[in-house]
């Protein structure tokens, strides 16, 4: 892979569900050095910041788990037990080597998660939502897998909150949602470089009505 900002630009112009998995299962035994380190990426840890102060109950899902960024700070505040899905594979071998979930499993949110109705009482996700990876239309199978009164946190691209749908389908799901409130993000620290390193976003906050 190039430099971050490559890697980035390169993740915004994917399409499909085929291909974010290969997308992602190349690029998992280098994102942590290449990417994470490089880019300073905080928005895992400032998503389950956010997460963790609003009081989540357990077992959580950690939707789009990654390499277990959001795991990792999860575990350090002591939430759990946290099960992690993603469509890449090789992104979950990563995630498990870090030690932090209870499960982890391949799940695509445009699908069906392999999950009951109601199975986690919160869910979190950081980097999911956006024009490159999972659309609005996600933000459904992640409302079935929580039960009634759970907390959810997700984190949205700025860019991409009215181009991409994100507002019109916050806006729709009235009567499905509690207490919704958008907290806004930088996703990468200090030391990044290029020209997304001031990308800002927003990490929607509510409860399953």
């Amino acid at each position: 892979m190039g430099d971050g900002n490559d890697d980035l630009d390169a993740v915004y112009a994917l399409k499909t569900p085929d291909d974010n998995r290969r997308h992602y299962d190349d690029w998992a035994e280098a994102y942590d050095s290449e990417f994470v380190e490089i880019m300073d990426y905080r928005l895992p840890e400032r998503v389950a910041e956010v997460f963790v102060a609003e009081g989540p109950d357990a077992p959580v899902l950690d939707v789009g788990a990654g390499t277990g960024l959001v795991g990792v700070t999860l575990g350090a505040l002591g939430v759990g037990p946290v099960d992690g899905t993603d469509i890449s594979p090789g992104m979950l071998e990563k995630a498990a080597k870090k030690d932090v979930y209870r499960r982890l499993f391949e799940g695509d949110l445009l699908d069906r998660l392999p999950v009951d109705d109601g199975a986690y009482a919160s869910a979190v996700s950081a980097g999911t939502f956006t024009n490159g990876h999972v659309g609005p239309d996600g933000v459904d199978e992640v409302l079935r897998v929580v039960r009634k009164g759970g907390l959810i946190a997700l984190s949205i691209n700025g860019e991409h909150w009215e181009t991409a749908g994100f507002a019109a389908k916050f806006a729709a799901l009235e009567g499905q949602i509690d207490g919704f409130r958008l907290v806004p993000v930088r996703y990468y620290g200090d030391q990044a470089t290029g020209a997304h390193a001031a990308d800002t976003g927003w990490i929607a906050v509510f409860r399953k009505q």
